[in-house]
């Protein structure tokens, strides 16, 4: 009997374990969660939500005119580094067929 009752305890053992390492695994993934672009990927700043650049189907905001110009030099390498921060762009409307063309800027737009 005493075999079978360290068997279990073992058994029992492993069980928690192995709950416990699948409880770390899921608040490393809620760690991760996705979030909204909320930063222009040039500047820094809080992005200007009616100045953005539509690339590969999918919407770059910046903050200011300057920013678009940057993005769209390179806009694979800026659509990189958010999606590494954990940032989800938004698509590019299906109505709008504008990949790659930016919002006209407003008047007086301009980085801070």
């Amino acid at each position: 009997m005493n075999a079978r009752t360290s068997l279990s305890v073992v058994a029992a053992g492993i069980f928690l374990l192995i709950g416990n390492l699948s409880a770390d695994e899921a608040a490393n993934q809620e760690q991760q969660v996705k979030k909204a672009q909320t930063e222009c990927p040039i500047m820094g700043n809080k992005i200007n939500k009616s100045l953005f650049v539509d690339i590969q189907g999918k919407r770059v905001y910046v903050c200011c005119g300057m920013c678009i110009g940057k993005v769209k030099t390179d806009p694979e390498r800026y659509i990189k580094e958010l999606e590494e921060k954990g940032v989800v762009l938004e698509s590019t409307p299906k109505d709008k067929a504008s990949a790659g063309t930016p919002k006209t800027e407003k008047k007086g737009a301009s980085c801070h």
